[in-house]
């Protein structure tokens, strides 16, 4: 049986990068654009994925990263939308001191090691 891996956090934190990767290894993955919503489980309304990994990021690095014309109350009005589904995680991962690859590397240790329903 595989996996359904789902992917949230703020703009910026690399979420697009790290579902191209995954898909690349042939996980079944979705982006879920849950920062864009006012439903708190949106997340779970879209995909209810067996895994659901959060990836999180500083403001500062929103604007280096993607040069986001947005002011620090947007960014924190995106972490409040994800609130719910950072709550019901099963992996955060910090993205600020981290390469692409370390991410993808966390990820997928974390997928081969979780715990599949019989």
């Amino acid at each position: 049986m595989s996996l359904c891996i789902g992917v949230v956090g703020p703009c910026a934190a690399g979420k697009t990068t790290l579902v191209g990767k995954l898909r690349g290894l042939g996980f079944t993955v979705r982006h879920i654009a849950q920062e864009h919503s006012y439903v708190p489980s949106m997340w779970k309304r879209i995909t209810n994925p067996d895994i659901l990994i959060y990836l999180d990021v500083s403001y500062p690095n929103t604007l280096r990263r993607k040069r986001l014309n947005w002011t620090y109350e947007e960014y924190e009005a995106q972490l409040q939308r994800l609130s719910h589904a950072r709550a019901h995680a099963d992996l955060v991962i910090d993205t600020n001191p981290l390469t692409e690859e370390e991410v993808l590397q966390k990820v997928v240790h974390f997928i081969e090691n979780f715990p599949r329903k019989r």
